[in-house]
């Protein structure tokens, strides 16, 4: 088994509803391409650093992922690269250890 993180920016430009509708769209598209969602962060609306595509907020999602391999990976990043209400993704690997203490895979 290994653990991921992803964190998805949603336009600003949504409201409220259609911004939960993403979310749960991500969430239910990553269950089925192969990943199991141990843990759904939503944080909201949040101010950008800096502007991303002359927009000055978004809302932030973070999904920890347990899978049996990478094979999802493919298919969720073309699925959040063709969203038109995704303005920024990122998935990467937990390390183990990492995994370990946040409960997501079992001692071996």
């Amino acid at each position: 088994m290994r653990a991921y993180e992803l964190m998805v920016i949603f336009d600003g430009d949504l409201d409220d509803s259609n911004a939960a509708q993403a979310s749960n769209r991500v969430a239910s598209y990553a269950g089925e391409v192969g990943a199991t969602v141990e843990k759904n962060d939503w944080w909201g609306r949040r101010k950008f650093a800096y502007e991303i595509d002359h927009k000055a907020e978004g809302y932030y999602l973070v999904l920890e992922l347990v899978a049996e391999n990478g094979a999802f990976i493919g298919d969720l990043d073309r699925n959040l690269r063709l969203a038109d209400d995704v303005v920024r993704h990122k998935l990467i690997r937990l390390p183990d250890s990492e995994a370990l203490s946040r409960g997501l895979l079992g001692a071996t």
